[in-house]
């Protein structure tokens, strides 16, 4: 049914956002649920705990939105996408890794969030959501480097002199003509690396516990995939002999009954994973000036392209794609 709407209503790019945002916090809320019932560190429990309580508020003041524009609240994830009771899947630092993961995507999503709205409200609650998640993942990173298990970029010595490009070989990166790597470049690619390990583990952890054997082998690609994205950039660390902290405490357990439905799993495939990998890559890109590093992201979003893209396939074959509010077809 339709019906007018005046020069204050909620815009197209508002009802994106929150729609994504609704989705986003509905996903959240199931891991969370299932991580504060697993978790045995106290701490680590409290902030579980608290991005548990954030989550339900947030969907909270979503819902109404939706209901004072007169929207369609989304389905999202319920209930049936959860097993509170399942054995225990991750260890404590898994699951801190995990949730400091989850910030970091409300922390790429929300800014750009907040400057496309313009209706107040909706700009007060994405500000109080990246108000919450500096908050919270500040408090993640303090835990993560008390317990020794951040993954910390490297250290290098640095050249204390200002210095300008002499020629285009600045730019050069192949046969033998590279220049050491500068400090963007190594922030980035070690990023992206340790982003990639973290990837890798849910692949793997997804693969064991899907049901459909058409998700099963869709992880464990991604697991290949992930794992020639480490091995790419890591060349790169080892010609230039750059050391980088190795994996973290991505332990898991084996159990006979998943506490995650394929739904959910394949929504934080193609969201955190698939989304943040993509920011994440194309900022690497946007700040590489080296020809070959350039030539191996680009490779990478090819390849993710391709990975994400079957995904999303697979998504609407198995009836998971829930549509956004689209507009009224006026080609008819």
């Amino acid at each position: 049914m339709l019906f007018e709407r005046n020069p204050m209503d909620i815009t197209a790019t508002e009802v994106s956002n929150i729609w994504a945002s609704y989705l986003k916090n509905s996903m959240e809320l199931r891991f969370f649920e299932y991580f504060f019932v697993s978790a045995e560190d106290k701490k680590i429990k409290k902030v579980v705990e608290r991005l548990l309580h954030q989550s339900k508020k947030n969907l909270n003041q979503l819902e109404a939105f939706f209901k004072k524009d007169k929207l369609t609240i989304p389905i999202g994830f319920t209930n049936e996408d959860i097993k509170v009771e399942a054995p225990k899947l991750f260890s404590d630092t898994f699951i801190l890794y995990f949730c400091h993961d989850i910030t970091q995507l409300s922390l790429s999503t929300y800014p750009s969030a907040l400057s496309e709205c313009i209706r107040e409200d909706i700009r007060d609650y994405f500000q109080i959501s990246i108000e919450f998640t500096f908050k919270i993942q500040n408090e993640i990173v303090a835990l993560m480097l008390s317990k020794g298990i951040h993954l910390k970029p490297p250290q290098i010595d640095i050249d204390d002199r200002i210095d300008f490009a002499k020629s285009i070989k600045y730019l050069n990166g192949f046969f033998g003509g590279s220049r050491p790597l500068n400090v963007a470049e190594i922030a980035n690619i070690s990023r992206i690396i340790h982003r990639a390990q973290f990837s890798k583990m849910v692949f793997v952890t997804f693969s064991k516990l899907a049901v459909s054997p058409d998700l099963k082998t869709h992880f464990s690609k991604g697991r290949d995939t992930i794992e020639k994205v480490i091995d790419s950039l890591q060349e790169i660390f080892k010609e230039e002999n750059i050391a980088l902290s190795s994996s973290g405490d991505f332990k898991i357990f084996d159990v006979e009954m998943s506490p995650f439905s394929d739904k959910l799993m394949m929504f934080f495939v193609n969201t955190c994973l698939g989304i943040f990998c993509f920011t994440m890559v194309n900022q690497a890109m946007s700040s590489s000036l080296r020809s070959d590093i350039i030539l191996k992201l680009t490779k990478i979003t090819n390849d993710m392209k391709k990975y994400y893209g079957k995904g999303l396939i697979l998504s609407i074959k198995e009836n998971w794609l829930e549509q956004p509010p689209q507009a009224v077809d006026r080609k008819v």
